[in-house]
């Protein structure tokens, strides 16, 4: 810009702006962008995705969190939409895939509207209208369910899998049989009827060799380390437990320190003073009855040794999280310093012992004082797999915490889409204007879990579409697609397909108001970014100007 002839400079020199429509239509493109790379990923018959790092290592998944998380993505507003999965994994742990697709697909309707002269903020206004009564069309829709009984419990994970495991394979069950004994473990009933449930309660290790099926779940703690000296028993029985957040070694002086030796007694004179205070520190901990020792830090040979002498079962270098988990589960208190050390800081546990599992040697913490501590080995032939296998014992995990958090449920494979979208229609005419356009603009997006479903499973996506608005609207609320079968069903619930309540709220919640937020920007000022500098040939320094494109 220039006033009278003299340039007046507002933005730093490298920095890119766009605004206006062109700002709005570039952001819906990121948005549409993800929505369709996630879309083949979504329900059973989804598709995998390969991601490999710059690094070259790979990561092959379906799940939805993974894959954005994974995703080096640089367009600030798909940026956005990986913030809002992420948000909705850490809410409620599943629903991830559909909450991209779905806010993607509300853009690209927007987008429509927009080519139809509509202002942002009518679209705006109908989106937020559409987003309260959807959310009343839920909670009027939903079914309530008997926690206590297994059976439905066991349904639930059968649903949350079904993207994961097709059929009823033995692998399948097995991670059902697990997630539902461990859910029934760590679940505190409330006075109020409710219940806690606390995930950081349940421990997944992974132990690569033998199959899923060779996987357990075991009451207690399981640490990924051997016993430090040979000389120390492999099993204890009425484990006293002294969990340590500090070394058994002579601490170095932290500034750089040198002893002439004249004399060779001096040097034995050193060490014998080590040793001595290396006794001393096993004769405290001795003292309080501790039989265990799991540390964070290092133990040094000397102490392993007298440790081994008093009959003293030790375990070093024990991940932070784990080292919380053993404290929580034993009932132990951390300890930072031995001068601070009490008998009753002890854990108590009925058994501690060293198994071996396939190639390795792992730490069993059974009986332990906290029963609601539990851990869940994983067994796989490669890594990749056991990955997989952690990331869908964990939606299995939210799903059932959700459910006993708000134990009602809706119909799965698009039911409540599809409901939401005859209801929302008819709602849109009583609204008029042009907001009844956004609105109605809404439910057309809802529809596109159904449609993806139906696409998945190699049918017809428009007929399918016809066929469930027409069931729904003379009333079978639960219809929506069979994607195993391949075929529409009438009633979702009748063969084991929904979901929780909770999820289905948060889903149409943070897609709906991304949406929003990205409606909202007509101006994208992006800053230049940092020059990088290499050597010519030469030698002189060169700027390189990366490109920054949106």
């Amino acid at each position: 810009m220039a006033v009278s002839g003299v340039p007046v400079l507002i933005l730093k020199e490298g920095t890119q702006r766009t605004y206006g429509r062109e700002a709005l239509r570039n952001n819906i493109l990121a948005a549409k962008v993800m929505a369709e790379l996630l879309k083949t990923s979504l329900g059973p018959r989804g598709l995998d995705k390969m991601l490999v790092d710059a690094f070259g290592d790979i990561v092959v998944t379906n799940d939805g969190a993974t894959i954005v998380k994974e995703m080096e993505v640089q367009h600030p507003a798909a940026k956005l939409l990986v913030e809002v999965a992420k948000a909705q994994d850490a809410e409620v742990g599943d629903g991830t895939t559909s909450v991209v697709v779905l806010s993607g697909t509300l853009l690209e309707k927007a987008e429509k509207l927009l080519d139809e002269n509509i202002h942002p903020s009518i679209i705006m206004s109908g989106y937020t209208k559409a987003l309260s009564k959807a959310l009343e069309i839920l909670e009027n829709m939903a079914v309530p369910v008997d926690v206590e009984n297994e059976a439905e419990l066991r349904k639930i994970v059968e649903t949350t899998l079904s993207s994961k495991y097709t059929g009823h394979g033995p692998e399948k069950q097995k991670i059902i049989d697990m997630v539902v004994e461990a859910i029934k473990i760590i679940a505190e009933k409330k006075p109020d009827g409710g219940y806690n449930v606390d995930l950081d309660l349940v421990k997944i290790e992974k132990k690569k060799g033998g199959s899923l099926l060779d996987s357990k779940l075991i009451r207690g703690v399981v640490l990924d380390k051997e016993v430090v000296h040979p000389g120390m028993p492999k099993r204890v029985e009425n484990a006293k437990i002294l969990v340590l957040d500090a070394p058994l070694e002579i601490q170095k002086p932290d500034i750089t320190t040198k002893i002439r030796v004249t004399d060779i007694e001096q040097l034995d004179r050193f060490l014998e003073e080590e040793t001595r205070l290396l006794k001393e520190m096993v004769e405290k901990i001795a003292a309080t009855g501790a039989n265990v020792v799991i540390t964070q830090k290092g133990i040094d040979d000397v102490a392993q040794h007298f440790l081994a002498k008093r009959g003293i079962l030790a375990v070093r270098r024990v991940k932070r999280s784990d080292i919380e988990k053993v404290a929580r589960a034993t009932g132990a208190k951390i300890v930072t310093s031995l001068r601070d050390l009490k008998p009753d800081y002890l854990g108590e546990a009925e058994l501690v012992e060293e198994r071996k599992v396939g190639e390795d040697k792992m730490v069993f913490i059974e009986g332990a004082k906290n029963p609601r501590s539990v851990t869940i080995l994983l067994r796989g032939a490669n890594d990749m797999l056991l990955d997989e296998a952690e990331r869908n014992i964990m939606d299995a995990l939210h799903s059932l915490r959700n459910i006993l958090r708000e134990p009602k449920i809706v119909g799965g494979g698009g039911a409540a889409e599809v409901e939401l979208a005859e209801k929302l229609r008819d709602y849109a005419r009583t609204v008029g204007g042009k907001e009844q356009m956004a609105i109605e603009a809404y439910a057309e997006a809802l529809e596109v879990i159904p449609t993806v479903l139906a696409e998945s499973a190699g049918m017809d996506a428009l007929d399918t579409i016809l066929q469930l608005r027409a069931l729904h609207n003379k009333g079978f609320k639960n219809a929506g697609v069979n994607v195993l079968a391949g075929k529409i069903e009438e009633d979702m619930t009748r063969i084991n397909v929904y979901e929780p309540l909770l999820v289905k709220k948060q889903v149409i919640k943070s897609a709906s108001e991304a949406a929003v937020s990205l409606l909202k920007i007509d101006d994208v000022i992006a800053a230049a970014p940092p020059k990088k500098e290499k050597k010519g040939k030469e030698g002189e320094e060169e700027e390189e100007k990366p490109d920054f494109n949106f």
